[in-house]
């Protein structure tokens, strides 16, 4: 069984959410979307970083454009393994959620 951190979770459902479009900029606004928190770069490729280690991720560069400054975008891609991890975290929080009440606080 794949164990992730949640930033790595977060990571990894944002690049499977994105498909060809998971690259920094757009991987960080959905984040930050879904979180309803500003996501600083950093926090973002601390985890893609450990993901394309892990062989969860693997990451390829487009062709240099203009509107870059003549640079080119890293895309991520989900490997067969991290699909594999995404279907494992899911499985572990439906378990876990599945034993419990709505949470109250009084």
């Amino acid at each position: 069984m794949n164990l992730l951190s949640r930033s790595e979770e977060l990571v990894l459902l944002a690049i499977w959410k994105l498909k060809e479009d998971a690259y920094g900029v757009p991987i960080r606004e959905l984040l930050s979307k879904w979180t309803a928190n500003e996501w600083a770069f950093g926090a973002i490729y601390k985890p893609l970083k450990q993901l394309v280690h892990k062989d969860l991720v693997q990451k390829y560069a487009t062709e240099p454009t203009t509107e870059r400054g003549g640079r080119s975008k890293y895309i991520y891609e989900l490997t067969p393994k991290g699909l594999e991890a995404l279907n494992d975290m899911q499985k572990i929080q439906e378990t876990v959620w599945e034993s419990k009440s709505k949470i109250v606080f009084e």
